[in-house]
């Protein structure tokens, strides 16, 4: 592509201004038109980023100037959208995750390979400090066998919002998608997986809290614990993941690392996660512009989500998948 790339943005919310901001920041590109709900975050987005709003996102994907479209709205309505989006033509950026369905999410994966098209899956963790650390620092502790990655999140009283909201939000292991991502990127291919989840619910719909947990087994032998849960009934912030191995252990405490073996204590120097949106939004345009490679593909967040698939079904049944 050689011409400035026109873009739409559907959401208005910290990722959209993110996204925003970097187009209208960029000489190859121009943010064009923008959908949202609340007219008080219309409004303010369309004086911040001097761009037009439309009335829905059907607005957006129809735009016949367009040659990107980004989706940074409700779980729920991703795979809708971005099929909308590819069969009009456009390139489509997409928060985690493509579809709460994997059978969607693979339906779109074969579309935009047969519009010629590009389908990016957002996955900012794999640009953060913490797992680029993380990767760096593994082959130091030797062979892995078990990992933990817990993540709580205190909210008291728990928003009436689409992020506790069972039908917009998604199971959680899909909808927070990183939690299962993370491992899957580091340690491959998983043969089992056990989760179970509890909701304090406040209607059919809302909850005032959750917790889910699941343990995978790897085909390499790896076992990994991962938790996450968030509301009222969550006391304490906790963002803790640890690999232990054969010759010592990686412990992450938020954005404090560690090596330990033994009596030896190393610190481990971890970047913040400011300005990810903007790195993962300009990647997208040396892909389209210079045919740069992205930092992940499509397929390996499809398998996480499979994954996370398999953690809901587990749940459910209250069995081994």
């Amino acid at each position: 592509m050689t011409n400035i790339i026109r873009a739409g943005i559907i959401g208005t919310g910290y990722a959209a201004n993110q996204r925003a901001q970097t187009l209208q920041g960029d000489p190859r590109s121009q943010l064009v038109v923008f959908s949202g709900h609340s007219p008080e975050k219309i409004q303010e987005f369309a004086q911040t980023h001097e761009a037009s709003a439309v009335d829905s996102w059907q607005e957006v994907v129809e735009h016949p100037d367009l040659d990107l479209v980004f989706i940074c709205t409700i779980n729920r309505d991703h795979g809708t959208i971005a099929r909308a989006a590819l069969e009009a033509g456009k390139h489509v950026v997409v928060e985690y995750p493509i579809s709460l369905d994997p059978t969607e999410a693979e339906s779109l994966i074969a579309l935009a390979q047969t519009k010629g098209k590009l389908l990016h899956v957002e996955h900012i963790e794999l640009l953060g400090g913490l797992h680029n650390a993380m990767r760096e620092f593994l082959p130091e502790i030797g062979n892995p066998f078990y990992a933990r990655y817990v993540t709580m999140v205190p909210k008291s009283p728990a928003p009436r919002r689409w992020t506790y909201n069972r039908e917009l939000f998604g199971f959680p292991f899909q909808a927070a998608l990183p939690h299962i991502h993370r491992f899957t990127n580091l340690f491959g291919t998983v043969e089992s997986v056990s989760c179970k989840s509890r909701f304090w619910w406040t209607t059919e719909d809302y909850y005032r809290a959750c917790l889910c947990t699941a343990q995978l087994g790897f085909v390499n032998g790896l076992i990994a614990e991962v938790t996450y849960a968030k509301g009222e009934t969550s006391w304490q912030s906790l963002r803790n993941f640890e690999v232990h191995g054969e010759n010592g252990i990686l412990l992450f405490e938020g954005e404090k690392g560690t090596l330990i073996r033994g009596e030896e204590r190393t610190p481990i120097e971890v970047a913040g996660r400011r300005g990810l949106f903007v790195q993962d939004t300009l990647m997208v345009l040396d892909y389209l512009v210079e045919g740069k490679p992205l930092y992940v593909s499509t397929q390996d967040s499809l398998y996480a989500l499979k994954v996370g698939e398999m953690a809901r079904q587990s749940a459910e049944r209250g069995s081994r998948e």
